[in-house]
């Protein structure tokens, strides 16, 4: 399959076509005049990879997954990413329910809300472990 079909198939521009076969992730099997040509198994790949992208897995970590032999999934990997998934939830739940709280809270000034001010607390809470974390990688 040529480069511009492969990139209408999976709704990728060509250029991270190109950047995920620099990567290694993807590998074209030649080219057609100047284009790059690919088996269509690249279709099924880039589903992999969005799905990886999708749950927030780095491009190195799929790319680890990748064998000769195919798809090499780290149980572990997908049970820790799940985790971290299930925390983000929560805290994306709590501040959209804070958020909406807020928008209809009859108190004076959003200052003055408790439920405003906790999600506040919450919200620099997770600010400064995530700058620590930042700052420990």
């Amino acid at each position: 399959m040529d480069i511009a079909v492969v990139a209408r198939e999976s709704g990728l521009p060509p250029s991270t076509l190109r950047y995920y076969e620099k990567k290694g992730l993807i590998r074209s099997n030649g080219r057609n005049g100047l284009r790059r040509t690919f088996d269509s198994g690249v279709l099924e790949r880039l589903a992999l990879i969005s799905l990886g992208r999708s749950a927030g897995f780095s491009l190195d970590e799929i790319g680890a997954m990748f064998t000769p032999q195919g798809p090499d999934i780290d149980k572990q990997l997908l049970t820790r990413k799940a985790d971290e998934l299930d925390r983000k939830i929560k805290q994306l739940t709590t501040m959209r329910n804070g958020l909406r709280h807020a928008a209809a809270c009859p108190a004076p000034s959003h200052m003055e809300c408790p439920t405003f001010r906790r999600l506040l607390r919450l919200t620099t809470k997770h600010v400064s472990r995530t700058s620590h974390e930042l700052d420990n990688h």
